[in-house]
């Protein structure tokens, strides 16, 4: 079976098809970083409008390039939700309405179960149960998958993302959208004790997060430095910080990982490409004795290769969409669990 899936739940217009007997088979992106950066971030109407203008091209460019007519096709998937409600309309819209005309059914498919199965395109992959880290710029949390399809979420962001407070910290040293990139690259010139943050609740038990008072810290440290706020205070603004957010990371993944007995974990969204992360998370993993998963840089942000990998697990488990055309910006995890109980 094939499946072609589609995902607008921000400011990334991916087109992919995905076999349940060969793999990945196209994968297409179109991304509206350009278009956004004069505004410093996502313009939500902006955004729905290049979706409408870019999604039937490059469903027209997949099928092309992959030698693909209607008829190969078994269901169309797309992102239903969370995100931006007016960009998820605009997917959600094309793909029922290719569904409708090609004969097949359509599937709804949750952005962050795509972000958890990415993994999965992968030659090398995880073992169920495993512990997820997913953060990107709309979502940090800890997920524990006990199978296809079967999520528990031990902890979660209750208010900025790591990625949202990179990006937020990325303005206040004059770094231009996106942000989380540019700091990462700051970084790495910087040095260790010059700036030293908060690790946000890592003195109380439990494994939710909170990075809104990281970034006051930084907007602050960015204020008294005032006119020498010089390029190596910057640099070393972003060390402070980004050290932080890592410790803040994995303190509480150690604390998970150790409460489910889990040895294996999986690192996705768009702050899992960050190589400073990578290496920090790489040697934790290694000093327990455990191993690290991750899809590679072009899966770490959103793309249509996720959706259509975890549109096949759902269609499989035979969720498909009705007549209604629906989607949900807010939509929890734990809602498309097949055992809620896990």
């Amino acid at each position: 079976m094939k499946v072609l899936a589609i995902e607008s739940s921000c400011d990334e217009t991916g087109v992919a098809v995905y076999s349940d007997t060969e793999g990945l088979v196209v994968n297409k992106l179109y991304t509206q970083i350009a278009l956004h950066r004069e505004y410093g971030g996502v313009v939500p109407e902006l955004a729905s409008r290049d979706h409408i203008r870019k999604a039937i091209p490059l469903v027209r460019e997949a099928m092309d390039s992959a030698g693909l007519t209607p008829k190969d096709i078994d269901a169309v998937a797309y992102t239903a939700g969370p995100g931006l409600i007016g960009a998820l309309l605009v997917g959600a819209a094309v793909g029922r309405s290719l569904a409708f005309a090609w004969g097949c059914p359509a599937v709804p498919v949750h952005h962050m179960e795509g972000h958890l199965l990415a993994p999965m395109l992968e030659e090398k992959k995880p073992h169920y149960p495993f512990l997820a880290l997913l953060v990107s710029g709309g979502h940090t949390m800890i997920v524990k998958v006990a199978r296809p399809g079967s999520y528990k979420v031990m902890g979660q962001s209750i208010d900025d993302a790591a990625g949202e407070a990179f990006d937020k910290t990325a303005k206040l040293l004059g770094i231009p959208y996106p942000g989380g990139p540019g700091v990462s690259a700051l970084a790495e010139r910087g040095h260790r004790g010059k700036y030293v943050f908060p690790r946000p609740m890592t003195d109380r038990p439990g494994y939710d997060f909170s990075f809104s008072g990281l970034k006051t810290a930084a907007a602050t440290a960015v204020e008294q430095a005032g006119d020498g706020l010089t390029d190596e205070a910057k640099a070393d603004i972003a060390f402070g910080f980004e050290d932080a957010v890592i410790d803040t990371l994995i303190t509480k993944v150690s604390r998970a990982l150790k409460a489910e007995h889990l040895k294996e974990l999986v690192v996705a969204g768009g702050v899992s490409a960050n190589r400073h992360l990578r290496a920090r998370i790489g040697e934790f993993m290694k000093k327990i004795g455990g191993e690290v998963f991750y899809p590679r840089p072009e899966f770490c942000t959103d793309n249509g290769a996720m959706i259509a990998c975890a549109g096949m697990l759902r269609l499989k488990l035979g969720q498909v969409a009705g007549d209604a055309i629906e989607v949900r910006p807010r939509w929890a995890l734990e809602d498309i669990s097949v055992d809620r109980d896990e």
